[in-house]
């Protein structure tokens, strides 16, 4: 059989993956299906089933439904149900992802679960909103040395976006256009766009001693930033340093709400996302809009803060003649 001359230009396609190869990227693949702080808590979580799991004599890999009930039961007195919730997910994962099955709607498990949230309750503690008052009150503190300036264009960038931590410390020089109307933020990957399909924020300028648009601006310039991430550590020399962390966020955060007098045990880095839908709600702001701007899927979370909102919007005990 004659052989025909491959021409020049053509593709020649790479050789086949074995299966060894394969099984590792698609165990890959399947690991980056999840975010970076999800997959971290999940390690971390598997890591202490694993070591309880040891101390009892009992198997981690395949683990019986009633281990696993076993392990919720031996700390309900240490964890809360949102953390347990989240150690039986990442028990469930690591074993789907090592071929063995794993219900967690076994009645070991399922009642257990069910016991567990009667018992300590299901609301989850929340970050206080740092409304526009208090972002006021907080930012009256702020002086004229570059971390002022930076701090200041953290904080009401965060809230004027409502961006998530993760969104604030992510954004690079390249992701905020600045227009005479505002800002146009574009968020490249967030909690609810794991695909990474990109939305954008706008940021109306505002003409007051607040705008965000203004205080991004006078950061930018101060810090002489032209790339990169924006916002930044900065040392004690005054020296700028690379991108701030998620942790960094909320120090800066309760580190400004101490100095304004509040306490600081009760704000985190969601206070200024959590500022903004509270805010707007108390400002009458429809419900699809605020959704808009904060990209909740959820109707029910938003609904939350417009009730937090609305909590003192009439003063029923005066009302009533108290």
């Amino acid at each position: 059989m004659t052989t025909l001359p491959v021409p020049r230009d053509a593709i020649v396609p790479e050789p086949a993956l074995g299966l060894d190869a394969l099984a590792t990227r698609a165990a890959g693949l399947a690991e980056g299906a999840r975010a970076a702080n999800t997959r971290k808590a999940y390690r971390s979580d598997w890591a202490h089933f694993s070591a309880w799991c040891s101390e009892q004599g009992l198997a981690a890999l395949p683990a019986a439904p009633t281990t696993v009930g076993l392990y919720l039961a031996a700390h309900e007195d240490a964890l809360s149900v949102a953390t347990l919730t989240r150690r039986l997910s990442a028990i469930a994962v690591a074993h789907r992802m090592a071929g063995h099955p794993m219900d967690t709607r076994y009645p070991a498990v399922r009642d257990v679960m069910r016991g567990l949230r009667r018992a300590k309750g299901v609301a989850q503690d929340h970050a206080e909103a740092l409304t526009v008052p208090l972002l006021r009150r907080v930012l009256a503190g702020c002086g004229d040395r570059l971390i002022d300036t930076r701090d200041r264009a953290l904080l009401l960038v965060g809230f004027g976006a409502a961006l998530r931590r993760s969104e604030l410390v992510g954004l690079d020089h390249a992701d905020v256009a600045v227009g005479p109307e505002g800002l146009r933020v574009t968020i490249r990957r967030s909690k609810g766009d794991q695909e990474g399909e990109g939305q954008v924020v706008a940021v109306g300028r505002t003409g007051t001693a607040t705008c965000p648009a203004a205080a991004y601006g006078a950061w930018i310039a101060a810090a002489g930033l032209s790339e990169g991430a924006v916002f930044r550590g900065i040392d004690r020399h005054g020296r700028i340093g690379r991108r701030l962390s998620t942790d960094a966020v909320s120090e800066i955060v309760q580190r400004r709400a101490a100095a304004a007098g509040l306490d600081p045990t009760l704000f985190s880095g969601h206070s200024m996302r959590a500022g903004f839908a509270t805010s707007a709600a108390l400002a009458g702001v429809e419900e699809r809009l605020i959704m808009r701007q904060t990209r909740h899927k959820s109707a029910q979370t938003v609904r939350r803060y417009i009730r937090d909102g609305e909590l003192f919007a009439r003063n029923l005990a005066a009302e009533v003649g108290l």
